[in-house]
């Protein structure tokens, strides 16, 4: 196997995040019902993936498998999964900070990896602290359940329309 170019590692590690991501709060659904935030941002997870997918494709790039397909295990509360959940998302957010450096020159990777950045950031990580907090956890746009600018989709599915868009269009 060639060696990973520095764009190609940054897009696999994104994606192992990604991945993680989702697992984890897939374990907390399946041990827990379909609890708030956890049910809009698995679903958000999921458009992370499919966005970040798209540049693999466009690329040529081969992605790594889904290290955590066969689950990950669930936290002992829904107190304890969202104290996770704040935790792995400012990592998610410092990861993209880190991983914009390695996409310089990539304008559609760079757009696609501050999109989830943000989204991680002012979106799903404050889900988490309102949860922990007992303020209202349904949504970071409002619109209630689903409705949210992040965790609804209107903002990530951006980034997965966008980098689908491009995958679909002509050079």
């Amino acid at each position: 196997m060639a060696p990973r170019s520095t764009l190609h590692q940054a897009l696999c590690e994104a994606l192992d995040d990604e991945y993680r991501a989702r697992a984890t709060y897939r374990a907390v659904i399946d041990a827990f019902g379909p609890v708030l935030p956890f049910i809009n941002i698995i679903q958000s997870e999921q458009r992370h993936i499919n966005a970040l997918l798209s540049l693999f494709a466009a690329r040529g790039l081969e992605p790594i498998a889904d290290p955590y397909a066969q689950g990950l295990p669930a936290p002992a509360s829904i107190e304890a999964a969202c104290r996770i959940g704040v935790h792995a998302e400012i990592e998610n957010a410092a990861l993209y900070d880190r991983l914009m450096q390695a996409a310089e020159g990539d304008d559609e990777v760079l757009w696609v990896f501050r999109n989830l950045r943000r989204a991680s950031a002012e979106c799903h990580l404050p889900a988490f602290q309102r949860r922990l907090t007992g303020a209202q956890a349904e949504s970071c746009g409002g619109g209630g359940k689903g409705g949210g600018h992040c965790c609804g989709g209107r903002g990530r599915a951006r980034a997965a329309m966008h980098a689908e868009r491009v995958v679909d269009s002509p050079g």
